[in-house]
């Protein structure tokens, strides 16, 4: 080593120091367990809950329902959004999905999206100011509306993983 490296840039030194990275048992347990790595996205501080409604969504007539209540209260930025220090409009929003076998999968991806800060950040609103905005199309409304945003849409199960993968999940 050259005298101006330091021994914890080289791989071996930081393995042998117990900084190396999980186990394959501990990262399969972390998923398992709902622990995910945060990646460096810049979603606020917020909370999500999910729970099953006995009706279903247009397109889906023999699912339940899985609403995904997502709720981000008012606060400020740090430096990880667009305007450190100054604040942004919280959001509460309820997203829709069948309750069946693809549409669990999706929620899944979604809620790891989630706990990794990825699915929310803080952009521009309509009004000028900063808000918590969406940044992976979701379904909020599950009847009425316009195509984007409600039901039937057969192929949003599908379309919607594509972000999701982008942003490393699958």
């Amino acid at each position: 080593m050259g005298a101006g490296q330091s021994s914890d840039k080289f791989h071996c030194n930081r393995y042998l120091n117990g900084q190396g990275p999980p186990s394959l048992v501990q990262q399969a347990n972390d998923g398992v367990n709902r622990k995910y790595n945060v990646l460096n996205g810049c979603q606020p501080e917020g909370q999500t809950t999910c729970v099953i409604l006995h009706r279903d969504l247009p397109g889906f007539p023999n699912d339940n329902t899985l609403q995904i209540n997502f709720m981000f209260p008012d606060g400020i930025q740090t430096e990880k959004h667009p305007h450190p220090g100054q604040p942004y409009s919280g959001l509460h929003l309820c997203a829709y999905l069948p309750d069946n076998l693809d549409g669990r999968k999706v929620f899944k991806l979604l809620d790891k999206a989630f706990h990794q800060q990825l699915l929310f950040t803080v952009a521009a609103g309509k009004d000028g100011g900063d808000m918590v905005n969406s940044s992976i199309p979701l379904k909020i409304q599950a009847y009425g509306g316009n195509q984007v945003e409600c039901y039937p849409d057969s192929d949003y199960l599908k379309t919607v993983r594509k972000p999701l993968k982008d942003n490393g999940n699958e």
